[in-house]
């Protein structure tokens, strides 16, 4: 039997006919790149996507769908396997804090839409004056956490059609700079220093810096390594600067390699170290006993973790 196709759509059930928002099974393989074979997979065997049924037995996804193929690619790309993404989905939860008020959540999403239009229309003048009314309204964490990353992370995931990959690389170009500014003012606080370093090809630029600026505080200053930093030159840098700690960010699933790696390199440092990103929640059992402390991925806690590890507070 045939997929339905987008002129179909009025022929389905009453409840879904009138949706414009429901795209039949091609159109879907044809946004995310994802082949029908392996939606129909992903829903029958793994149950990480439930699209609506037509009364002929159709399939029809919603844009929630859709966001969550997006997903689950980005988890493979990762390094994930398909059958643990699913376990990854079900914990993952909202980036604002609990008991965050709807409102707020609705201004985030005004906010994100003011952004879209400007990024759309590569306005940087406008684009500056957004990024600073933000910051005026909101903490940095909620800044980052709950209105620019997310955003960022839909226009990487959403790039079908013509255009949208230059506005994805518009707003990042735009946030790194801004970004990178900001690391620079707080790295010149005469304050200890935590060095931040991304594990080779784990992590793009931007994730690195704003995990850089989300960990950084009044009495820590993180400094920001090169993307591409060597990984066997890491001791050496640490002998001539004496950090606090030195910090390794990865936002892949690690490797069987990698635990065996940092514990190798842990033995030569004369600092602690410690993981964070993707990477430190998923290794953090393989790490379990060693002296190797896991910050996290969340950026809240990133921060708070790392001062308690440095206070002698936190288990590794």
């Amino acid at each position: 039997m045939p997929e339905i196709t987008a002129p179909q759509r009025e022929k389905t059930s009453d409840n879904v006919s009138d949706c414009d928002d429901l795209f039949p099974i091609r159109e879907v393989a044809r946004l995310t790149g994802v082949n029908p074979v392996t939606l129909r997979a992903w829903e029958r065997r793994y149950g990480l996507i439930q699209p609506t049924r037509t009364e002929s037995g159709h399939r029809l996804y919603s844009r929630n769908d859709i966001d969550t193929v997006h997903r689950v690619l980005d988890w493979i790309e990762r390094g994930v396997a398909v059958s643990k993404v699913g376990k990854i989905l079900a914990r993952d939860e909202p980036l604002s804090e609990p008991g965050t008020a709807p409102e707020a959540q609705v201004e985030w999403v005004q906010w994100q839409g003011r952004l879209r239009l400007a990024i759309s229309a590569f306005d940087d003048r406008e684009l500056d004056r957004l990024y600073g009314q933000i910051f005026s309204a909101y903490p940095i964490a909620v800044v980052f956490q709950d209105i620019l990353m997310p955003l960022w992370q839909a226009l990487l995931r959403h790039q079908g059609r013509f255009g949208q990959a230059s506005e994805w690389l518009f707003f990042d170009n735009f946030l790194r700079s801004r970004t990178a500014q900001r690391l620079q003012v707080a790295a010149a606080a005469p304050v200890p220093r935590v060095l931040l370093a991304a594990v080779a090809g784990e992590c793009r630029e931007l994730e690195l810096l704003v995990a850089g600026l989300l960990m950084s505080g009044e009495k820590l200053a993180v400094k920001v390594m090169g993307v591409g930093q060597p990984f066997d030159e890491l001791t050496l840098i640490c002998e001539k600067t004496q950090p606090q700690a030195l910090v390794l960010f990865s936002n892949r699933a690690p490797g069987s390699e990698l635990p065996l790696r940092l514990k190798r390199l842990a033995l030569t440092l004369n600092c602690p170290l410690l993981l964070a990103g993707d990477a430190a929640d998923l290794a953090q059992e393989s790490l379990k006993g060693s002296s190797i402390g896991c910050l996290g991925n969340e950026g809240r806690l990133m921060q708070r973790r790392l001062q308690q590890f440095l206070a002698g507070g936190l288990d590794t």
